[in-house]
């Protein structure tokens, strides 16, 4: 338990370190923007209380907006993504229920569920932030788009840094 907490920590420095110093600076155009720090909200494990996992997003979130001066943008988007994933695994949880010791990877659930999963969470949580981002009801389909693109993107680098993540793991 002790590792999984330290792992978890660390994992968090990295994503925190990585969308700070290197995704922040990657220009891919108005309509694409990449938040691969929502992995930290993603693989935590299947039994991580509610409250702790609100808490850890409102953090992971509150971190996110020292760093680009969001007012908060982060923090709500993050905390949403947290209290929905609880009702998400709920939903598409398989009929047996979750396996003691899997994690919310793609690699102990499979591509498909998986999908399911981060892809739900991640356009939600994009959802979030573009709209209370832009607060404008006449740019409602250019949010749209920029959502969708955005969410596309981030599961794309999620995906693969999901292979990163569990190099050193046994197989």
């Amino acid at each position: 338990m002790t590792t999984e907490i330290f792992r978890n920590i660390l994992r968090f420095i990295a994503l925190l370190l990585l969308q700070v110093l290197i995704v922040q600076n990657i220009n891919l155009g108005s309509y694409i923007i990449l938040f691969p720090y929502a992995l930290i909200i993603l693989i935590l494990p299947f039994e991580t209380g509610r409250v702790v996992l609100m808490l850890i997003s409102f953090l992971v979130g509150v971190s996110l907006d020292m760093f680009y001066d969001s007012s908060g943008l982060h923090a709500s988007a993050c905390t949403l993504m947290g209290f929905s994933r609880y009702y998400v695994l709920k939903f598409i949880s398989p009929r047996d229920g979750y396996d003691k010791g899997v994690q919310p990877t793609v690699e102990d659930m499979g591509l498909a569920w998986y999908f399911r999963y981060a892809g739900t969470l991640i356009l939600l949580h994009h959802a979030a932030f573009f709209y209370l981002e832009i607060f404008r009801i006449n740019q409602f389909f250019e949010t749209l788009l920029r959502t969708i693109l955005s969410s596309l993107g981030t599961f794309i680098l999620i995906y693969l840094l999901q292979f990163l993540f569990n190099s050193g793991k046994k197989r």
